[in-house]
């Protein structure tokens, strides 16, 4: 069986690329009949899905695998324990499955970037909805303990108050950019007048 595609994106950290191209050879080797399921990568496929936020499509892959491979392959339930935890908005579960799991060679450049990933992903998240938040909860949110959480949050310009431990959320200001194309506005131009004549 070929991996070349998958190793390819793996070694230029294209993890964004990685469920689809799983997906892709999946279908392929699927449809040529071959029997594909003690050697898959199941462990790179359910953190590509994880990657880009494709919970659904992780759940019918951990489904589609045969039991005798959960059994055997420890990685991969440890894999699955991170998708349990994401499914169920855990958000400190994610960090303790991350952590948890001594990660192979193949995954752990992957589980480090996901790590990463959804850190941002969760900053943003409380980003958006709070305005001030513990630090005990922020912690929980970023996978850190409360004074790692407060720094990271402090680079990101939020104000903490010492007594209270409670931390102020920096609103980012919105930026939209209106890419005015003279051709567009020449049409619309020419419309106007061609409905008011």
């Amino acid at each position: 069986m070929d991996f070349s595609p998958l190793t390819d994106a793996l070694a230029s950290k294209s993890y964004e690329k990685i469920a689809d191209i799983c997906d892709d050879l999946m279908l392929k080797v699927a449809a040529e009949g071959i029997a594909f399921q003690d050697e898959w990568p199941y462990v790179i496929h359910l953190l590509g899905c994880y990657y880009v936020n494709d919970i659904n499509s992780a759940r019918f892959l951990w489904k589609s695998i045969p039991s005798t491979i959960k059994d055997s392959r420890a990685e991969v339930v440890a894999t699955w324990k991170i998708g349990q935890h994401l499914w169920t908005r855990d958000y400190a579960g994610v960090y303790d499955a991350i952590r948890g799991f001594d990660w192979s060679q193949e995954a752990q450049a992957l589980v480090a970037a996901f790590s990463e990933l959804y850190t941002k992903r969760m900053f943003q998240l409380l980003l958006s909805a709070y305005s001030t938040i513990s630090t005990q909860d922020t912690a929980l949110f970023l996978g850190m303990n409360e004074d790692d959480a407060a720094y990271y949050v402090q680079q990101q310009g939020w104000t903490l108050d010492p007594a209270s431990r409670m931390l102020t959320v920096k609103k980012q200001p919105l930026v939209t950019e209106q890419k005015l194309d003279p051709s567009k506005l020449q049409r619309l131009t020419e419309y106007v007048f061609h409905l008011e004549h």
